[in-house]
């Protein structure tokens, strides 16, 4: 990582609020009552949190979501461990594993050297051995020398061993632009994870589902690729932890409409909100369906809006050609052929190495872009 996107990340995440603090001064309100006082031991060194009083709703960003939901995995069961690049005592870039290392120790959440082929390889090899490893990739770009081991032999080891061996293992990835990061620090690699059968895809788009989905990757026997829109880090809801939202594999209709069904995930779901806001302008009423999980993919949720609206605009931050849109318009084609009133339509990322951050407001899907596709197919 660059000096200058590393001071610049840091100034930001010391300014967040999911930073506030290290070690147990950094649980919030919302998770008080769930620390290891509050957990009872059960069988296989798992356990469970025991009653905590009651807390009422308190503003929470994203990434203290993501970070109480580590807390509470790790509280839940000690064979949750958490590693990576500068995860301990750091807190992470985005101090999203902020405190984890002072509460739980070095043994369960610990720095790594900077080699995610190690690190990856080392997850796959503590799951064998019982442990559930949930492993931070810092940045998009700084995972691929761990993709040989994710393709060869994480989305590989179940089937492999005809089920004696699962992979309960998480790996977190910060991914996309919008923050002005600059070459590998932007890229947004889903398509090349979710063509790679036996692993789940997942990308959360709201402080709810940050929190839900990932203790639901955490608890899951299956590997899970837990994309992290990093600019929605320091977005904010108000709500009280824990919150339960829909299981991996379903999409969520985030806004209700008739005339055109926008499709997106992660940082493109409020880009989607926002288009469909403006659209209400030009007469156009939009629904947004937010597929929260790439892989299982959610075939139901999807024909069953576009077979309503009857119009389709796929909206993603990856490039556009042989981008994960281009598997979303297939399968609607195939699916709802005869309902279609015009051709499904992307508005993507461009095909161009991600450019520097002066420029990457040309790159990514706007508003503007939104609507002028959601027009073309109006008039179709």
């Amino acid at each position: 990582m660059t000096a200058t996107t590393t001071d610049a990340v840091n100034e930001k995440a010391n300014g967040n609020e999911a930073a506030k603090g290290t070690g147990k001064a950094a649980v919030s309100d919302e998770t008080a009552g769930t620390g290891k006082a509050a957990v009872k031991a059960t069988a296989g060194g798992a356990r469970t949190a025991g009653p905590a009083p009651a807390a009422g709703p308190s503003t929470v960003t994203f990434a203290k979501a993501l970070n109480t939901a580590l807390r509470d995995a790790m509280t839940a069961d000690d064979r949750v461990v958490v590693f990576g690049e500068d995860v301990g005592e750091l807190g992470g870039v985005f101090r999203i594993t902020d405190g984890l290392a002072a509460e739980f120790g070095e043994q369960r959440c610990f720095d790594t050297p900077l080699a995610e082929a190690s690190i990856l390889g080392t997850a796959i090899g503590m799951a064998m051995y019982g442990y559930r490893p949930v492993v931070e990739m810092q940045f998009d770009a700084f995972a691929y020398p761990a993709f040989e081991q994710l393709v060869s032999h994480l989305a590989k080891m179940r089937n492999r061993t005809r089920g004696a061996l699962p992979m309960p293992i998480v790996i977190r990835v910060p991914y996309g632009g919008g923050i002005g990061g600059v070459e590998h620090h932007s890229d947004s690699s889903e398509a090349y994870v979710a063509h790679t059968p036996g692993i789940h895809v997942v990308t959360p788009a709201t402080v709810e589902d940050a929190y839900w989905m990932l203790r639901a990757a955490i608890a899951s026997p299956d590997p899970v690729v837990f994309f992290e829109p990093k600019r929605l880090y320091w977005s904010k809801a108000t709500l009280q932890l824990p919150v339960t939202t829909g299981p991996i594999g379903s999409a969520a209709v985030r806004r209700q409409g008739r005339d055109a069904t926008l499709i997106a995930y992660g940082q493109s779901v409020p880009v989607a909100m926002e288009t469909a806001e403006h659209a209400r302008e030009l007469g156009y009423d939009l629904e947004v369906l937010d597929l929260r999980s790439l892989v299982p993919f959610d075939d139901a949720a999807v024909v069953a809006s576009v077979e309503r609206t009857g119009r389709a605009i796929v909206v993603h931050e990856a490039a556009g050609f042989a981008g994960f849109g281009a598997e979303i318009a297939a399968r609607i084609s195939e699916r709802c052929f005869y309902r279609l009133e015009a051709p499904v339509l992307r508005v993507t990322g461009l095909d161009i190495p991600y450019p520097p951050p002066k420029l990457e407001h040309w790159y990514l899907p706007s508003v503007d872009r939104v609507l002028d596709a959601v027009e073309r197919s109006m008039e179709a």
